[in-house]
């Protein structure tokens, strides 16, 4: 057993529990997780490799200075023959720097100088358009390519690949859309402007190539040279001026045989942790929508047993916490957080004053009267808590047009988009504390204003329940409606009149103090949960980090 094959399996549960949750709005892969343990495997694995730290050397193997010697003849003699063109002088900037020591027999190139790329055209018949849609970039191959008419060609397809030929994308390459043209691919193939070719001569594999491509050394580089913010990128001078550490021919060979052998194994553990983290989700669903979904007391009391005697295995997770967040609003809203107190004043006489309110604003012309709804007065009693429509006791209010450049840092009052606080203003629009659902963009999104006055933008509704209703009650339950579910369109917009048709249930206003002040102890409890995970979380990482500091 190697020693990094050694380091993996004695460190299982440490690469098995790092985890990082990813941000929705970060650059790259979309899943929602970061398996960091394994993903630091992969990259030392590859770093390792491309040092000659991976597999042992061979003294009997011809040394890189003796291939690149064939490659220099190799080169001349296609330019000779007017199979290649004479290539572009890389950037030069006197002595190479060079980024580690190499073992014996190993040497250091500039990509310039082990591969030629085949020129550009222009096509003018059928051809198999390569872009970088087309790359499976795990696998480091092309499988979605098109086949496109001449009149079809976009003016990016210029570049000629051919089986074994490498392909880099310089523009956002912090994504990593290399792959080896693994196939003779009929009709002629043309590759995107945005990818830098590189064609192996003799000796040099292309597997090797692309392995290094993607190892930390030569992304350290990249990253160093890259422009740009939104879309960083490359040129090709600057790809072919990077330089890659190249082994003996022989042992390029090892080298690919042994990194994929390790990726297998990694892959193993990466669906071994995928699955147990999968699984893990499943219980914590299932166990807390059996608490939300027991029919009667008895049922609801065996679900709270079970809950209760697996807390230390269910609430490991930001995930877990979130459910149970989401557990505990549903449970409030349902009159199952806190006992119902009979001496409370009914809901139903509530509800009597609210919609009192409500029918002398449509008089008034200040609201108008919601469509699609159940007619005010047929209400059914639940206990001491009322069943009636969203729309029966809440209006939703449009906001108003702000620009840009109005919404001042200075003003005096807050300004609110779709999903949260966009500047301040010197003039309100909303003269009390409200609850703002976005309308457009980030469709269902909800913030609470307890400021006596704010604006709230045109993207964005306003609600301001009765003064009858606890504000923070309202906004609780407003939490599990989903109202984000409601939004349709390519760009999701809100329509209140389907919000004006859910089903709701008030409790007496007693009742909703006292679920408040439950659910904001509770949520406590949660937020402290979630900060010492998040706290085990980067020990996690940190101790990932060292493990593999120290295999050098």
């Amino acid at each position: 057993m190697s020693v990094l094959e050694k380091i993996i399996t004695d460190n299982l549960p440490l690469w098995s529990s790092s985890v990082q949750l990813k941000s929705t709005r970060g650059r790259g892969s979309s899943s929602k997780r970061n398996l960091y343990g394994i993903k630091k495997l992969r990259e030392l694995i590859l770093d390792l490799a491309v040092r000659g730290l991976l597999v042992p050397q061979d003294p009997n193997d011809e040394p890189a200075s003796a291939l690149l010697e064939k490659i220099e003849v190799e080169k001349n003699k296609l330019i000779t023959d007017g199979k290649i063109s004479k290539p572009r002088k890389a950037n030069s900037s006197g002595e190479l720097t060079l980024p580690f020591k190499l073992p014996n027999g190993w040497a250091f190139s500039k990509l310039a100088d082990i591969g030629h790329d085949w020129g550009q055209k222009k096509p003018d018949q059928q051809f198999t358009y390569i872009d970088v849609g087309a790359i499976n970039k795990e696998l480091g191959i092309v499988e979605k390519q098109s086949i496109l008419d001449n009149s079809e060609a976009p003016s990016r397809a210029r570049k000629i690949v051919r089986q074994g030929t490498v392909i880099f994308s310089t523009v956002r390459p912090y994504l990593l859309n290399i792959a080896v043209i693994n196939k003779d691919f009929t009709p002629e193939p043309i590759a995107s402007t945005a990818f830098a070719i590189i064609h192996p001569f003799n000796g040099i594999s292309s597997s090797y190539i692309y392995r290094y491509l993607r190892s930390p050394v030569f992304a350290s580089y990249v990253e160093d040279c890259q422009t740009g913010i939104a879309y960083p990128a490359i040129n090709d001078k600057q790809f072919f001026s990077g330089l890659i550490a190249l082994p003996p021919s022989a042992e390029q060979h090892r080298i690919v045989a042994k990194v994929d052998e390790l990726m297998a194994l990694c892959d193993t553990l990466e669906q071994q942790q995928e699955n147990s983290i999968e699984a893990h989700e499943t219980l914590v669903e299932t166990l807390f929508s059996a608490l939300t979904n027991a029919p009667d007391a008895e049922a609801f009391q065996s679900a709270w047993e079970r809950v209760s005697k697996h807390f230390d295995t269910l609430l490991t997770t930001e995930h877990s916490v979130n459910k149970l967040k989401e557990t505990i609003l549903q449970l409030a809203v349902m009159g199952k957080l806190v006992p119902q107190d009979p001496n409370d004043e009914p809901a139903s006489v509530l509800l009597e004053k609210i919609i009192m309110d409500k029918e002398r604003l449509i008089e008034n012309g200040q609201i108008s009267k919601p469509k699609n709804i159940s007619d005010f007065g047929k209400y059914k009693a639940i206990g001491n808590w009322v069943g009636c429509k969203f729309g029966d006791i809440y209006h939703l209010e449009y906001g108003n047009g702000l620009k840009k450049s109005e919404r001042s840092n200075t003003g005096e009052f807050p300004v609110f988009g779709s999903n949260g606080i966009v500047g301040t203003h010197n003039k309100s629009r909303v003269k009390s504390p409200c609850i703002i659902i976005g309308r457009k963009g980030s469709a269902g999104a909800l913030n609470l204003s307890d400021t006596k006055e704010c604006w709230v933008t045109d993207v964005a509704y306003s609600l301001a329940p009765s003064s009858s209703m606890s504000l923070k009650f309202v906004f609780y339950q407003l939490h599990t409606l989903r109202l984000d579910n409601l939004s349709k369109g390519i760009k999701p917009g809100l329509n209140r009149n389907e919000a004006y048709a859910l089903s709701i249930q008030i409790p007496p206003l007693a009742e909703q103090h006292r679920i408040v002040a439950k659910v904001d102890e509770l949520m406590a409890l949660c937020d402290d949960l979630k900060q010492s995970l998040n706290e085990a979380q980067t020990t996690q990482m940190q101790l990932t980090d060292a493990v593999l500091e120290n295999a050098f």
